[in-house]
């Protein structure tokens, strides 16, 4: 094959001896540029590089290098770009940038360089592959494209669409190395031709918002600091493209991503030329920054809002005269840890808040976790900045807090308190408790009264002490104090409480009634026992508050309220009744204050116990009872005013709910009953003479609960009838004493040992009560069928019966010749009656001794 002819080159006039010298060097080696071998046209293009480096070298002239690279070697080197061979491309973009940098007139040579670079990297048609398939080579092209940005300056207008076309598929290169380098490059174009720019910024939005989600970062931050140059320099209705995607990326997991946003999103506001009217829709971004979780990002947003607002504040010195001249002190109560904002950041926010609160407000409430964070973290932000400008907005912002601390999401709702707490600090209570409290009364819920708690907790004492009576009343309105069991629900209700007493402390003296039956009705329903030792300490925080050593001493101070308001409605409670489980708590809970109040206690108990009213609530009484019973020097007898009432107590109360009657519930009620008199009678409150009338009264119904189906109902009775026997048993009239016994011997075949062993013990004191009778000669025959049917008993298959009938040698003084004929008799007739035996001896011993 031939070789290419050698190209021949004249010099031009007015050229040095240094650029003649170079176009002859470049005359002998570009013929090589047009071998078919591309082994060939590398060789030439190695040679080039090394004649054009030297024809840089230090103290050549710079003039010189010109016109032989761009007349001569240029369009060649822009033919090759387009060249089979990877490698001639490769070096034919790197010899383009070494002349492109060394030329003294880079921007001569725009118009033939531009229009190739977009030829090589713009897509015809997004179904056609790339001109250029290398993507090392795309970067290459990219950052020559940059190069000649950063070189021509202004000189690039003319050919922006050039640069515009090839950028546009450059940031959508499937190499993300060209994206970063792409977005550097649009940057430098926006900053190159300010005046021309906004022409063509607008199509370029497109790919940069394709592009803002890749999967690199550093993509991700090129993207957004690209678009901020090109917004700022081209034309400004592009921020409303940009701002969803923007408001994306603060939620990006790379803090790097989130910096880049704030940081532009503050430039814009601070050198947008058409500032004013994005104001409203790109300050909430900034301040969206402001509850970042990095440090970086939160100073960063603070230091710009700061510049933003001073600035602001001076190109509207005019307008603002008046407040800057007589500047308001920050409002009393003024969050402790919060910094009040410049006048001019409190102004913008203001001016603002009516064309931004209603996209809060629904965003709040977005499907997306992500978006109800960040919505509910700025609503504080914006609050912190309109002080006592949020009243014109309060009905809607306590609208969507209530509805917002619904939320799951505890950040959402950590968020929303701190809002309500800003409320309180910033509107007069008059005005939010009206909204609030009628939000109550018309739809009572958990998130309304934790919207209540906050505000109150937000509010200044001074201000919030005229309305503590409204607000503690309120509470103890039925429908709110009552409205649900769930425990959310009273959970917050003890937080209203809690937050009136922490902010007022001795002021709530006046409303401290309300505030124990709202505490009372918390400790009643709630079914969680953490939730009811808060709502303990609480009262004895209330207590502490009233200067009173303990809750007890409110109880004393406000019972006979409390109870007389309990009791009115009686009459139709259940066991679910609110009021029955309140009046068991102060039962419980008030100590010696009981003792006090005995005329609303006792009659309020006989009515709800008797027997036509609900069994499961009489079941609860009696416990009630039998716990005050247990102490009753600490109760109902604190003023010893019991024994006014003990026949109430036992006519009325104890005696209809021991009769039997067919079912399991009537069962437990009897042993509740039982109990409950078993608890009264082993008190030390009563005097013999009133056990002995109780026994007079009781003893028939306790004598027939012996055969009660329950084995407690008949081991306690066991116990009462042996309390009344060595209580009054010695004063009992004979008929009345022969009635026990027959019971209690067919209590020694129960079939509970307990009952049995109880049952011995009581016939031993009913010997006993025989032996002291005056008249023992009419018992004989009782006695003697007792010692019968006792001695069948000593052979017993369990011991502890046997022993405990064996009491027999202690009642063998009672009829003793009765006692040996009728152990005589068995031991003939059973021949093995060891037991027998044994007393026999015992008794001939006690006969030789007497």
């Amino acid at each position: 094959m031939a070789a290419p002819a050698e190209v021949q080159v004249v010099a031009g006039p007015s050229e040095t001896a240094e650029a003649a010298e170079l176009s002859r060097t470049l005359s002998r080696l570009l013929p090589g540029l047009e071998a078919e071998s591309k082994q060939g046209r590398r060789r030439a293009l190695e040679a080039l590089e090394r004649a054009l480096e030297e024809a840089v070298e230090p103290g050549a002239d710079p003039a010189a290098f010109q016109g032989p690279w761009a007349r001569l070697l240029l369009p060649r080197l822009l033919r090759l770009l387009t060249d089979p061979a990877e490698g001639c491309r490769t070096l034919a973009a790197r010899l383009l940038g070494l002349g492109l940098r060394h030329a003294p007139r880079p921007r001569d040579v725009l118009p033939r360089l531009l229009p190739a670079l977009a030829a090589r990297l713009a897509r015809p048609d997004p179904s056609r592959p790339l001109p250029e398939p290398c993507e090392e080579l795309r970067l290459a092209l990219v950052q020559l494209l940059r190069l000649a940005m950063d070189l021509g300056g202004v000189e690039v207008a003319p050919h922006l669409d050039d640069a515009v076309r090839a950028l546009r598929s450059a940031l959508l290169d499937p190499f993300a190395a060209v994206r970063r380098e792409s977005c550097e490059c649009a940057a430098a174009l926006a900053r190159a031709t300010p005046e021309h720019f906004h022409m063509q910024s607008e199509s370029l939005i497109g790919p940069l918002m394709q592009t803002i989600s890749h999967q690199h970062w550093k993509v991700r931050v090129a993207v957004i600091e690209a678009t901020g140059t090109v917004i700022q320099f081209g034309n400004g209705n592009s921020v409303d493209d940009v701002l969803s995607h923007f408001a994306q990326r603060l939620f990006d997991d790379v803090p790097q991503v989130r910096q880049a946003v704030t940081s532009v999103v503050g430039g814009w506001l601070l050198s947008l030329r058409d500032r004013y009217s994005f104001f409203h829709k790109l300050t909430p971004l900034l301040l969206s920054s402001f509850s970042d979780s990095m440090p970086e990002v939160r100073q960063t947003a603070t230091s710009l809002w700061e510049k933003i607002g001073l600035q602001w504040q001076e190109e509207n010195e005019a307008d603002l005269k008046d407040k800057l001249d007589f500047a308001s002190p920050p409002p009393p109560h003024y969050p402790v840890q919060e910094c009040r904002p410049s006048l001019g950041c409190r102004e913008l926010v203001f001016r603002n808040l009516s064309k931004v609160l209603p996209a809060i407000c629904r965003d709040i409430t977005d499907w997306v976790v992500g978006t109800r964070v960040k919505a509910a973290q700025l609503l504080p932000v914006l609050l912190l900045h309109a002080e006592d400008h949020i009243t014109q907005h309060l009905e809607i912002i306590l609208r969507t807090l209530k509805q917002a601390c619904t939320d799951e999401e505890k950040a959402v709702v950590s968020s929303c308190v701190r809002a309500a707490e800003l409320i309180g600090t910033f509107v007069s209570p008059e005005v939010f408790l009206k909204l609030i409290l009628a939000m109550l009364k018309k739809a009572p819920s958990p998130s309304g009264l934790l919207v209540l708690a906050s505000v109150i907790r937000g509010c200044p004492r001074d201000t919030l002490q005229p309305h503590i009576k409204v607000i503690a009343t309120e509470l103890a309105q039925e429908h709110i104090c009552e409205g649900s069991e769930n425990d959310l629900y009273l959970e917050h209700l003890l937080l209203c409480v809690e937050a009136l007493v922490s902010v007022c402390r001795e002021d709530c003296c006046v409303a401290s009634l309300q505030l124990m039956e709202v505490l009372l009705t918390i400790m009643a329903v709630s079914r969680a026992m953490a939730l009811g030792n808060k709502a303990q300490k609480t009262m004895d925080t209330l207590a502490e508050v009233e200067d009173v050593p303990s809750s007890q001493d409110l109880y004393h101070k406000h019972v006979g309220a409390l109870l007389e308001r309990l009791t009115a409605s009686h009459g139709e409670w259940t066991v679910h009744s609110v009021p029955l489980l309140q009046f068991s708590i102060v039962l419980i809970q008030a100590g010696p204050a009981v003792g006090e109040v005995l005329q609303h206690v006792f009659p309020t108990l006989r009515a709800c116990l008797q027997p036509t009213t609900d069994p499961h609530m009489r079941l609860k009484l009696f416990s009630i009872l039998s716990t005050v019973l247990l102490r009753p020097k600490d109760t109902v007898d604190s003023q010893g005013q019991f024994h006014a009432y003990l026949e109430m107590v036992v006519n009325d109360i104890l005696a209809p709910n021991l009769q039997w009657h067919a079912g399991k519930t009537a069962a437990a009620i009897r042993t509740a009953a039982v109990s409950c008199l078993w608890v009264l009678t082993s008190s030390d409150i009563l005097s013999a003479k009133q056990v002995q009338e109780i026994q007079e009264t009781l003893m028939p119904h306790v004598l027939a609960t012996l055969e009660d189906d329950s084995q407690t109902t008949r081991l306690v009775s066991c116990r009462i009838v042996n309390m009344f026997l060595k209580t009054s048993g010695h004063t009992m009239e004979s008929d009345r004493l022969l009635k026990v016994y027959p019971e209690l011997l067919k209590r020694l075949d129960d079939v509970s040992n307990d009952v049995r062993m109880a049952a011995a013990s009581v016939l031993l004191t009913w010997l006993k009560c025989v032996q002291s009778s005056d008249g023992k000669s009419s018992y004989q025959s009782s006695v003697q069928f007792l010692y019968r049917e006792l001695l069948v008993h000593l052979d017993d298959p369990e011991c502890t019966i046997q022993d405990a009938v064996l009491v027999l040698k202690e009642g063998s003084v009672l009829f003793p010749d009765v006692l040996v004929r009728e152990t005589e008799a068995v031991v003939h007739k059973h021949r093995s009656a060891t037991y027998c035996e044994q007393l026999l001896q015992h008794m001939q011993a006690t006969a030789i001794a007497q």
